[in-house]
């Protein structure tokens, strides 16, 4: 049975690159440390005890000094290899992926630049899956995916739509104004986003920012 599997695969994958390893634990430990400052910003609102209030918004301080420092390690770590510096800088040069979700692609997508868009966008968990039966058409909904890929993403996706990415701001523009609600026109957003990644490592050149209207056009 293994036999026949194996002799059935049409293309073997390349094995997953070591030294991707330690970084993706390493971003795991960034990852908790972002989710604790989170955790402890909901006590202080829901707490009225003033010193209590005080030691939480110093731990918040001491976990963001951390957590600055940890980022700063983990890209000097990164950059010591000269192709996924190389990497790393396409990704962090389109609109809207700042240097940490550009390591989070790099290191969680490792396939990025060698795949389709749609692979990417499948991969992430952002890609969306009809749910037809017979004649009845529903909703499309993205399903499964890399949880934490899809989680930088998404935060990254919100303010390049509304402030830094002037493509992603037509098309979100243009999705909420044909009637699509905020959520799955930030999941489209999402999924561009991580399409101009795939597409920047594939070609070897950084993203280029577009005219208002070519950008509306390609949005489109």
């Amino acid at each position: 049975l293994i036999a026949a599997c194996a002799a059935a695969v049409k293309k073997i994958h390349a094995a997953p690159d070591p030294r991707l390893l330690p970084f993706a634990e390493h971003l795991t430990m960034i990852d908790q440390i972002t989710e604790d400052i989170a955790r402890l910003k909901n006590r202080i609102e829901s707490c009225r005890n003033l010193r209590l209030q005080k030691l939480w918004k110093e731990d918040i301080a001491r976990l963001a000094k951390r957590e600055r420092v940890e980022l700063k390690t983990l890209a000097a770590a990164i950059r010591e290899h000269r192709d996924l510096a190389k990497k790393l800088a396409l990704i962090n040069s389109i609109d809207g992926i700042g240097l940490k979700t550009a390591m989070v692609i790099l290191v969680r997508m490792p396939e990025i630049g060698q795949i389709t868009r749609e692979q990417a966008a499948a991969l992430a968990g952002i890609a969306p899956y009809d749910d037809d039966s017979g004649d009845r058409t529903g909703v499309r909904q993205i399903a499964g995916g890399r949880e934490r890929l899809r989680r930088a993403l998404f935060n990254a996706a919100l303010p390049a739509s509304f402030r830094w990415n002037p493509q992603l701001i037509a098309f979100y523009g243009r999705l909420t104004g044909a009637g699509k609600e905020h959520k799955r026109a930030l999941i489209a957003c999402a999924r561009k986003l991580l399409i101009f990644a795939n597409t920047a490592v594939a070609r070897g050149t950084p993203w280029q920012k577009k005219p208002p209207e070519v950008a509306s056009m390609l949005a489109a």
